[in-house]
Formats: structure tokens, sequence, C-alpha cells
């Protein structure tokens, strides 16, 4: 189902959502060209839904439901290729919700609170789905259990960041925001099921996990030099 969040003002302790209005805070670049692409594409669009009366929080719901019953119903099936496409449809209300918000000018904290939330709860549909192919038909326990590790990874990257703003320190460094991670599990899922080539998916995943648990060291780091009395 991704510097600034055109949805939602930035407060304490809630961590901005991704191609979503995620962790695009944290990213420049490439992330910051696709949202202004983004902004042209679906503004038409949201207004459009505005007009019927959608609200934003109602197309994030639909994103992460979408998201995560594609994701449950392919992935486990071995379905990489068709699953993933339909992951990428339900992905763009990421991008749809937050520029309704900024037509309508209602910015929101709660809104900041469902996007991130909902958010992990996509992360969670994706990771488990792919788990549960190697834990079944893919006969392979070691591949569960990193792509079990990709997802626990990614958890304590968004979790060390929410905590790390609590307490006043700062915590959005780090080599992999979920933006990266994302795009590198359902990149090498498409790969993986358009050329029957499991071996792209698997090292999709070690990658994941690797980088994941490598910004959640980067994030403590920071937090305690912030933290820790010199």
């Amino acid at each position: 189902m991704t510097a600034g969040r055109d949805r939602y003002p930035r407060c304490a302790a809630v961590e901005p959502p991704w191609l979503n209005r995620g962790e695009r805070a944290e990213v420049g670049g490439v992330t910051d060209a696709g949202r202004g692409v983004a902004r042209r594409v679906f503004t038409p669009v949201a207004a459009l839904l505005l007009r019927l009366k959608v609200s934003p929080d109602a197309v994030t719901v639909v994103g992460t439901l979408g998201t995560s019953a594609a994701a449950l119903y392919f992935y486990p099936r071995g379905d990489f290729l068709v699953g993933t496409l339909v992951i990428n449809l339900f992905v763009f209300s990421d991008s749809l919700d937050g520029t309704m918000a900024r037509l309508a000018g209602r910015p929101s904290t709660w809104g900041a609170f469902l996007d991130s939330t909902l958010d992990r709860v996509a992360d969670a549909a994706i990771f488990c789905g792919i788990a549960l192919w190697f834990a079944g038909t893919g006969a392979d326990p070691a591949m569960a259990a990193v792509t079990l590790a990709a997802l626990v990874g990614g958890m304590m990257v968004s979790y060390a960041r929410a905590r790390a703003e609590a307490l006043g320190a700062d915590a959005s460094t780090g080599i992999a925001e979920r933006t990266e991670r994302l795009v590198l599990v359902l990149a090498s899922a498409f790969v993986s099921g358009l050329f029957d080539a499991p071996w792209v998916l698997n090292g999709g995943l070690w990658l994941v996990a690797v980088l994941a648990w490598i910004t959640v060291l980067q994030r403590m780091w920071a937090v305690r030099q912030q933290l820790l009395p010199r």
C-alpha cells in the first residue's frame, strides 16, 4: 500500500506514513520527484472523490483492505505476479488520500495516526503472505524465517522512530526507510513471478531483512548519542 506530508502536520510520536505520507519526510530525490508526479496525476481524481463526498480516511481504509486481501490471497498461492500488480493498484491510495486532504484543507492528527497504523497492517499482510507461501507450498522454512525477520525489522524501524520522538529525540536516520523496503520486496516478488525466478524473491527478502536491522541499529545509535550525557 514514501518529504513533507500533504495530509497531516508533523506531531511528536506519530510516524508519518509511506508512499504514503509515511516516511516520505525522510527520503528525498526520487521519492520527492515521484510525489510531485503523483500530485499532478491524482489531483483530478481526488477532486472528483471529494465532490462525491468520499473522505480521505475512507480511501486509506479501502487501500489497506485491498492491499491486505490481495497479499493474503495471492502470495500464499505463489501468484506473485498477479498479487503484486493488484497490490500496486491499492498502493496508489496512499498518494490519493493525501492529495484529497490537501485539496479539502483538512489536516488531521487523527488521519496521521490512522495512516501510520494501517500502513503497518498492510506491511504485515504483505510479508505474512510471502511467509505463508514459504511455510506451505514453497516448502522453504528458512526463507519463511527470513521473511518474518524482514517484517519484524521493518516494524522495529517504525517503532524506534516513534519512541525516539516521544522522548524528544530524532530518529529519522537510516539507510532503508519503508519506501525502500516495500519497493524492494514488491519488485522482487514481481520479477520472481514474471520470470519464474524464485531466487530473485529470496535475494530481495534477504536484502530487506539485513537493511531493516541495520536501520534499527543506526536509529538506536543516533538516539543514544542524543540522550546519553556526554
